[in-house]
């Protein structure tokens, strides 16, 4: 029996489908702008996120640090979430290649930063401050949909203190499904976007910045001093094309199997999970037991989740009802021992 395996997203295996399409792509060398895939890709990806360009990247950590060169010099500020995965989690990069101070301020339990503190971490036009050039959301934050009155709020906001707004929407497409509205009422708001296609949408490997035609050309020449040039690209944009043109809906199907294994855990007395908070894939929980022995106890059952002393667990498009249902008899076990 293959396993199930809870730890994220990115773990997804591209179908038979999208394998074809993969096999069957008509590619040419992207570096002089002729592989026509990848063309169809970046065309097809601002058209569906209602931008003028795109860009194809290797991964999300990728997209989002072409957008922070993109937008700000040596020596500027982005504001950002504490928790976020543009400061936490991608390797310092606008610093390390950028030399672009990050600014992390608490995020709201809502996933929202609170644009009053916002405003109080702006710097003074003054030498002896970094130039706060740009804010950065995160959307969905820890599986949590920001409101589009918040984002509405947030694009009036750097207007008025002449700031740009990155958005990183790795999960964007989990956001509009839970929201029930086109991706492009929620990009509508943003400077650029950076879009994951490999996480739930199913590729095995890619991102996309999308943005102003202006800014994406800067981003290409950054993704070309990154090491980003992949020559015959369009194998890899075939996946991303199969994924934006058939594996948004089904994204709903995740968010079901999500909240039930949340509902299911939560029956659990050890396991306590705020299953309103639940809005899409994602699940977090507070859990009374020794992590190595759940770990191992799962995994002789062919469960796997992450390693870390809390409970994070993700659902996606190679988790069905019946592992929903599996996993939570499972965890049921093994607080019976």
């Amino acid at each position: 029996m293959e396993q199930i395996d809870l730890r994220s997203d990115t773990v997804t295996k591209p179908s038979h489908a999208m394998r074809q399409a993969m096999m069957e792509a008509v590619v040419g060398d992207d570096v002089y702008g002729e592989d026509p895939t990848v063309n169809e890709l970046e065309a097809l990806a601002a058209k569906t996120l209602g931008t003028e360009d795109a860009i194809f990247c290797t991964s999300g950590t990728q997209s989002n640090l072409l957008a922070l060169l993109s937008h700000c010099e040596r020596g500027d500020e982005y504001i950002v979430g504490q928790h976020a995965h543009t400061y936490r989690y991608e390797g310092g990069g606008a610093a390390v290649l950028g030399s672009i101070q990050p600014q992390p301020i608490d995020l709201e339990p809502d996933g929202t930063l609170d644009l009053e503190k916002v405003f109080q971490f702006i710097k003074p036009d003054d030498f002896h401050f970094a130039n706060t050039t740009l804010l950065c959301l995160e959307n969905t934050q820890a599986g949590k949909v920001l409101p589009l009155g918040y984002l509405k709020k947030a694009k009036e906001f750097t207007r008025a203190n002449n700031l740009m707004l990155h958005l990183d929407g790795a999960r964007i497409f989990n956001a509009a499904v839970k929201l029930k509205v086109d991706v492009k009422e929620i990009t509508t708001y943003f400077d650029t976007i950076s879009c994951c296609l490999s996480k739930g949408l199913g590729a095995p490997v890619g991102s996309v910045l999308c943005g102003s035609k202006n800014l994406i050309k800067k981003a290409r020449r950054w993704r070309k001093v990154l090491g980003g040039g992949m020559r015959q690209a369009g194998i890899l944009a075939a996946a991303g094309i199969f994924a934006l043109s058939n594996n948004i809906k089904r994204l709903e199907k995740d968010h079901e199997n999500g909240l039930a294994l949340a509902r299911g855990l939560s029956e659990i007395d050890n396991i306590h999970i705020d299953v309103e908070g639940v809005q899409t894939n994602i699940i977090f929980a507070d859990i009374k037991a020794d992590m190595k022995s759940l770990h191992k106890f799962l995994k002789a059952k062919r469960i796997i989740i992450d390693t870390s002393s809390h409970l994070r667990l993700v659902t996606h498009l190679d988790i069905a009802k019946e592992d929903i249902d599996y996993t939570i008899k499972a965890f049921k076990a093994f607080f019976d021992l």
